[in-house]
């Protein structure tokens, strides 16, 4: 699907908006001030996706949390890091060792509860443009290869999937992930409705 620079920038500030209040949430949990921002977007198809993780995240194992939505939009959302990378968000967020047990033993719930702010943040965004609520499912910790997480849970091969380049900055180190929203068929057409409908004419 071919969008028009002026969707694409509508989009952008959408999820922009929506991952501000996900910050604003983490910094009045954690002693730590974290900065969330998305940079770039794409629109892929899902046939297109497998491709492009593999560029950013090469053959890297991922940390994923997988939060289902359904209501006027129906589909699924995922905040993806390399693994690595995720380990270094949680340790900065726990103040503990990378590498240690306790690490490990707190790095699932961390990086779900994270996710679940994340995802929310710009889900929420985006519903708060259709003036709808939307139902969720309960978040789900995943971690492998690129194609588990295609594979585990993931909407149809029709689903119009949205890539949102995520970039955490904490206390001047930069963490950088992705969300990736899966939307079901005809689910991405009544957003760019509902945009044009708000916006104009885009």
């Amino acid at each position: 699907m071919n969008l028009t620079p002026s969707q694409l920038d509508i989009l952008q500030e959408i999820i922009n908006i929506g991952v501000g209040r996900a910050a604003n949430v983490l910094n009045e949990m954690i002693a730590a001030h974290i900065r969330l921002q998305v940079p770039a977007i794409k629109v892929l198809s899902r046939l297109d996706i497998k491709q492009e993780l593999s560029a950013r995240l090469r053959l890297e194992p991922i940390s994923s949390v997988r939060l289902g939505f359904t209501g006027t939009l129906s589909g699924n959302a995922h905040l993806v890091f390399p693994t690595d990378s995720a380990s270094k968000l949680v340790a900065i967020l726990t103040d503990e060792e990378i590498g240690t047990p306790d690490l490990d033993a707190v790095k699932i719930g961390t990086l779900t509860e994270v996710g679940n702010i994340v995802i929310n943040g710009a889900i929420g965004s985006i519903s708060n443009l259709l003036k709808q609520q939307l139902r969720y499912s309960m978040p789900a910790y995943i971690e492998g290869s690129i194609e588990q997480l295609l594979t585990n849970g993931s909407s149809s091969i029709n689903a119009t999937i949205l890539l949102a380049q995520t970039r955490f900055t904490i206390d001047q180190l930069q963490v950088e992930g992705d969300i990736i929203l899966f939307f079901n068929l005809g689910s991405f057409d009544i957003l760019l409705t509902s945009i044009e409908q708000y916006y104009g004419e885009c």
